[in-house]
């Protein structure tokens, strides 16, 4: 075996009221591989991202985090630890600049707060100007760095925050839909920056309901349907897998 676990969720149960969103969910994510997370509208993708980001508890399960139980952890304490959550809806600071954008979760990440005020002190951080600059240039951003983020277009606001994620260097990036509302330019564009970022050995988990991104970037999937996983494997082995055809389609296929 020999794989490093980055991720460790288990038994983890989740309702709200009378709806079961999460039942008796077991998924590992290994270390450097790309993991997507794949399933109908209401399959539970988003309350288990949040479920190991800190933001909901789980009613049972745990999640461990490079063997540390993160379960019960604030969402900044989980954060500070190395894992950084991208939302499927841009969560920018628009009224400011797409450089100041990128450096208030760099100083974050350091300082295990948001800062404000840091940008008073712009001439003395210049560590952190060169680390969101370099972020920014990966992107393909640079060129935009003075404009203010708000005037930005969907797809580049999408760009943005992935900076904004990458540039806290995370362990292990969770990415929730990451081109969804992209033109197919911008969409290939991200898949070629997610590939680019995999090769320096990032794990990821990806919740997409574009299957173009899911096969081009997964190393494994995970389907979830209901709240439940439903099949879990290599792309190939996902792609023809009659369950997950009906999962989607909602077409039996019994005999």
């Amino acid at each position: 075996m020999g794989n490093n676990i980055v991720l460790d969720i288990a038994y983890v149960d989740k309702s709200f009221g009378g709806l079961q969103a999460l039942s008796n969910i077991n998924l590992q994510i290994e270390e450097g591989k790309t993991h997507a997370i794949i399933g109908p509208n209401g399959a539970g993708k988003s309350t288990l991202l949040n479920v190991c980001i800190g933001r909901i508890a789980p009613d049972r399960g745990t999640v461990t985090f490079n063997g540390e139980l993160i379960t019960g952890k604030q969402p900044h304490e989980i954060n500070q630890a190395g894992v950084v959550r991208v939302f499927q809806t841009p969560e920018i600071f628009p009224e400011l600049t797409v450089l100041e954008n990128v450096m208030i979760p760099a100083f974050a990440k350091r300082d295990g707060s948001f800062k404000f005020n840091a940008f008073s002190l712009l001439s003395d951080e210049t560590d952190i100007v060169a680390d969101a600059e370099h972020v920014l240039d990966d992107m393909g951003l640079l060129g935009q760095s003075a404009h203010v983020a708000g005037s930005m277009s969907r797809g580049d606001k999408r760009r943005l925050e992935l900076a904004m994620g990458l540039v806290q260097h995370p362990k292990l990036l969770l990415l929730d839909e990451p081109t969804a509302g992209m033109s197919r330019a911008d969409t290939n564009a991200t898949i070629d920056t997610l590939k680019r970022i995999k090769e320096r050995g990032m794990t990821k988990v990806i919740i997409e309901h574009d299957m173009h991104v899911v096969f081009s970037l997964a190393d494994k999937i995970t389907v979830l349907a209901q709240g439940m996983i439903i099949a879990e494997g290599a792309p190939e082995e996902i792609r023809g897998n009659p369950k997950v055809q009906e999962a989607y389609l909602g077409e039996s296929t019994d005999e």
